[in-house]
């Protein structure tokens, strides 16, 4: 079998209800350094607490589009995450930030469809885009559709901004209703440990119960 046949045979096989997460990581030339240091750290911190999670390990799915260079770029497809290898990202190039998000709500749409022709439920999908500077490509189409699927509850978004360069109010625009966040300090280990305990509660509850978040005030900056 194939990546996509094992993808689509993992439905069938695992039932459970999925949580889909779609992480849009800037790794243009300004995160090198300490920044994608502390970003890949994160994010391995992030999979091996769902890993550990006897219930969100089968039912989160991830998937993470990284921009940098002159193009977005899909490093991981939507599948359960004890199916999937860690990635280590690199930076480099310019931020391509609204092709990136247009990739994201792509496949976001062609998972929720697999979903619903293999019979599995599935959370509103989750939409987490990082970024520590200003796209270098068009958004605003991208805005309007992101904007459309959030007013119809067909998707929540987490827009945070790392570092004092992080354009806040473009990162706002992405989602009505809820402000974005600022990293505090670049910890991205107390980011993730968040979003994953997140995941992890959304996993244990009813599909469309109303999910309590934990207390981001750990990796928040709360002074905006």
């Amino acid at each position: 079998m194939n990546l996509n046949e094992l993808r689509e045979q993992d439905l069938y096989d695992n039932p459970t209800p999925r949580v889909p997460v779609c992480l849009v990581l800037d790794t243009s030339g300004s995160m090198m350094g300490e920044p994608i240091d502390e970003l890949n750290k994160g994010v391995a911190l992030f999979f091996k607490s769902i890993k550990d999670d006897p219930i969100a390990k089968y039912a989160a799915e991830i998937s993470i589009i990284n921009f940098g260079g002159a193009i977005a770029n899909k490093v991981l497809d939507f599948t359960t995450v004890e199916k999937q290898k860690v990635p280590t990202l690199e930076a480099h190039g310019l931020t391509p930030m609204g092709s990136a998000i247009t990739m994201a709500l792509d496949i976001l749409e062609r998972r929720k469809e697999e979903y619903s022709e293999a019979g599995v439920e599935y959370f509103q999908p989750w939409l987490v885009i990082m970024t520590d500077g200003i796209p270098t490509d068009s958004i605003e189409e991208v805005i309007q559709r992101t904007v459309k699927l959030v007013n119809n509850r067909k998707l929540t978004v987490f827009p945070i901004g790392i570092g004092d360069e992080a354009d806040m109010d473009i990162l706002s625009k992405f989602s009505p209703g809820n402000a974005p966040a600022k990293l505090k300090d670049l910890d991205f280990t107390a980011l993730f440990e968040w979003l994953s305990q997140s995941v992890i509660d959304t996993s244990k509850s009813m599909a469309g119960e109303s999910i309590n978040l934990k207390d981001p005030s750990t990796w928040m900056e709360l002074d905006l």
